[in-house]
């Protein structure tokens, strides 16, 4: 017995290589092609899965937005429905920045700023009716002095409260935290879709990941 498993261990360490300090498994091009398409299989199965659960997700119920929130922009004071810049639909995150956030006033939140460096172009998503925003709790000036130093100029960023933050799910009193949240827009009335907070905002960013969260894109796929 003992020799049987000295032998199978000693077959285990043959079979693996360390590349970089870390054990791994070699092995020929018919049976790196077996375990590829085993792989495949189980991505296609975890693809098939996302798709229906984003279709869950464009039925969810909505909630209609009655307080008017007022937010700071380059013209000033503005309402949310403002915000959409004459869209149908609002993708909202909220960027960590503010007088209580670590390292105010010359940086934001390292994470946001992560998230803000990995937005990929907007024109995409502009011509299917979707506005791409961000909301802090810092004073305009600060906002617009930050977002030049670091070129974060593509998309419109405003001044919000605490209030707002607090009533949309995304941070306790201090008005400071993380999230990304969805609006659809009919007319004047605006109602809330969708939000994401921690893990989910990482693969936010590109044209897909937009049309994923949002209530009424690729709604004839659902």
């Amino acid at each position: 017995m003992t020799k049987r498993k000295s032998s199978k261990a000693a077959a285990k360490a043959k079979a693996t290589t360390r590349i970089g300090g870390v054990p791994r498994k070699v092995v020929s091009q018919t049976e790196w092609r077996r375990a590829r398409a085993a792989m495949t299989a189980r991505e296609k199965k975890h693809m098939r899965a996302m798709d229906a659960l984003a279709a869950a997700r464009r039925r969810m119920p909505w909630m209609k937005i009655e307080k008017p929130y007022a937010f700071e922009g380059p013209q000033g004071r503005v309402k949310l429905v403002d915000l959409f810049g004459g869209r149908t639909q609002l993708a909202l995150y909220h960027f960590m920045f503010g007088p209580k956030v670590e390292g105010w006033p010359e940086r934001g939140c390292v994470g946001c700023s992560f998230v803000a460096h990995q937005i990929g172009h907007l024109d995409h998503i502009h011509a299917r009716g979707i506005t791409f925003a961000m909301v802090s709790d810092a004073p305009h000036a600060d906002i617009q002095r930050l977002r030049e130093r670091f070129g974060w100029t593509r998309w419109p960023w405003y001044s919000g409260t605490a209030e707002f933050n607090q009533d949309l799910d995304v941070s306790d009193k201090s008005g400071n935290s993380f999230g990304l949240n969805v609006f659809l827009r009919d007319g004047q009335d605006v109602y809330r879709t969708h939000f994401v907070a921690r893990r989910g905002i990482e693969a936010f960013g590109t044209a897909w990941s937009f049309f994923c969260l949002l209530a009424a894109a690729f709604a004839t796929y659902a």
